[in-house]
């Protein structure tokens, strides 16, 4: 059972939100994510009009009732994970850390922007400087001052396929 802003059947899960700006976002979701929801759909019931995270009133969550689940859950995960305690956890803090992940598993930039639904990729690059880890790896991929450039060697497979040609 779907709901008008989630999709959780593969290929395609994804849920669909009204961002800043009023803009329209496509989030997409991996398959664990997307058979809880079909789960929680499925228990929900069907209710056309229904948002898919009623308030007990029935109405959509306005951005404060998000927030507050947000800091109540993660004064949960506190208790079995301290370090929770010092750090300001808020929609924006997940939203960031899903960025930060995408960009340590090496997805582009451009691609992260779309997933964020950012104007342009520019304002993505924020995460670039955020980023120390991918400011080491670029540090130790320049050789030290005073020592002889290596050669490129390409892996054996590149020259076993350039060879096919």
């Amino acid at each position: 059972m779907d709901h008008p802003d989630i999709t959780t059947t593969h290929p395609g899960a994804a849920v669909r939100t009204t961002g800043k700006g009023r803009k329209q976002r496509a989030t997409p979701l991996t398959r664990q994510t997307a058979a809880t929801l079909h789960a929680w759909l499925a228990e929900a019931g069907p209710a056309p009009g229904r948002p898919a995270f009623p308030t007990r009133r029935g109405t959509r969550m306005s951005a404060d009732a998000v927030q507050r689940l947000v800091a109540k859950h993660a004064a949960t995960a506190a208790r079995y994970c301290p370090s929770i305690t010092t750090k300001h956890v808020t929609p924006h803090t997940l939203r960031h850390t899903a960025a930060m992940t995408l960009l340590h598993a090496g997805v582009d930039t451009s691609v992260i922007a779309l997933w964020l639904g950012h104007q342009s990729a520019t304002t993505t690059h924020i995460y670039l400087h955020a980023d120390m880890t991918i400011k080491e790896r670029a540090l130790a991929r320049v050789p030290e001052m005073n020592t002889t450039p290596g050669r490129y060697r390409p892996a054996d497979d590149l020259i076993h396929f350039l060879d096919r040609l």
